[in-house]
C-alpha cells in the first residue's frame, strides 16, 4: 500500500515538474517481467497489451493529470512531442484502463482527444490512489503498457495492506447474472484457455469483440488484455509466465448493459 501511495504522489510532483524527470525515475518499472509473450497469438485472436520483457523497451511515454472534475492524459514520444497517430484498436484509439490500490474498483473508459497527444475524460472516480493502463496503439512507434499512478482528491494514507485471496469458486453474480471462469491450468508457462459460462441469450458485442479480459497481478505492476480467440465464443487464450496472484475481470454486454465480473486466482510454479 504504502508503494502504491509514494508511487502515486512521486510522479504527480514529477508531473508538475517536468515529463522528462519522469521517464527516469519510471525506467526500471518499464522492465516489469510480462504476464505473457506469445506474440504469435495475435493472429488467433489474442492481444497481448503488456509485453514486457526484461530489457524491453518503449518509444512512448504516457503521464495522467487527474482532479476531481476531469482526467488528462498525455501521450509523448521520447523528445517530447506529442504522439497523435494512434491506429483504432476495437473501435476506439485509445482505452483507459484504471483500477484502484486495492484492486477492487476497475474502469475501463474511453477518454475524448482533445488535442495532439492529450486525451480528457470528465471524472467520475472517487478520491483515493489509482493506477492506469493507457492501451493504444501508436503508428510506428513501439509501445508498451506500463502502469502511471495518479492521485484524485486528498485521501487520507491507510497503513493497511489489503492481499488479495484466491476464490474459492469462480462463479460471479452481477445484477442477477451468473458468470462462471473454468481455467485449463493454473500453471505458469502453458497455454491457458479461461472459457466463460453465461446466458448468451442476451450476450452482444461490445467494442467489437463477444467479451474483454483484463487481467492484473497483485501489485498491479503487470497487466494483460485478451480478445475472445474465436468471435462467436466466449473463449479466451493466454499464458502466465510469472507464478503469484491475479485479478481478473470478464467483460460482457449483456442486455445492452457492460459488467465487469472480478475473479482471483493463484498461478503457481517455480521463477
Amino acid at each position: 500500500m504504502y508503494k502504491w501511495v509514494i508511487g502515486a504522489v512521486l510522479y504527480v510532483a514529477l508531473v508538475i515538474g517536468g515529463f522528462t524527470v519522469y521517464e527516469k525515475v519510471t525506467a526500471n518499472d518499464k522492465q516489469a517481467v510480462a504476464l505473457a509473450s506469445q506474440d504469435s497469438h495475435e493472429s488467433h485472436g489474442v492481444r497481448h497489451s503488456s509485453d514486457l520483457h526484461e530489457g524491453g523497451s518503449s518509444e512512448v511515454n504516457t503521464f495522467v493529470q487527474a482532479d476531481e472534475k476531469e482526467i488528462k492524459i498525455y501521450v509523448k514520444d521520447k523528445a517530447g512531442n506529442p504522439v497523435h497517430e494512434l491506429e483504432v484498436n476495437h473501435e476506439k484509439i485509445l482505452h483507459f484502463i484504471v483500477v484502484d490500490e486495492h484492486l477492487q474498483k476497475f474502469y475501463h473508459l474511453h477518454p475524448e482527444q482533445t488535442g495532439k497527444g492529450q486525451f480528457t475524460i470528465k471524472s467520475t472516480l472517487p478520491e483515493g490512489f489509482y493506477k492506469a493502463f493507457i492501451d493504444m496503439k501508436p503508428k510506428n512507434l513501439t509501445y508498451q503498457v506500463t502502469p502511471v499512478p495518479f492521485i484524485v482528491g486528498h485521501p487520507s494514507v491507510s497503513d493497511q495492506n489489503v492481499g488479495l485471496k484466491p476464490d474459492h469458486t469462480l462463479t460471479q453474480q452481477i445484477d442477477g447474472e451468473t458468470v462462471t471462469l473454468k481455467m485449463s491450468s493454473f500453471a505458469i508457462n502453458q497455454p491457458v484457455t479461461l472459457t466463460f459460462d453465461l446466458d448468451r441469450t442476451n450476450l452482444t458485442t461490445y467494442l467489437g469483440a463477444l467479451g474483454h479480459v483484463v487481467i492484473v497481478d497483485e501489485g498491479a505492476r503487470q497487466y494483460l488484455h485478451v480478445h475472445p480467440a474465436q468471435q462467436e465464443e466466449p473463449v479466451f487464450e493466454t499464458q502466465f509466465v510469472q507464478p503469484g496472484i491475479y485479478k481478473i475481470w470478464a467483460e460482457f454486454k449483456q442486455d445492452g448493459k457492460v459488467r465487469a465480473y472480478p475473479f482471483v486466482v493463484e498461478i503457481k510454479g517455480e521463477k
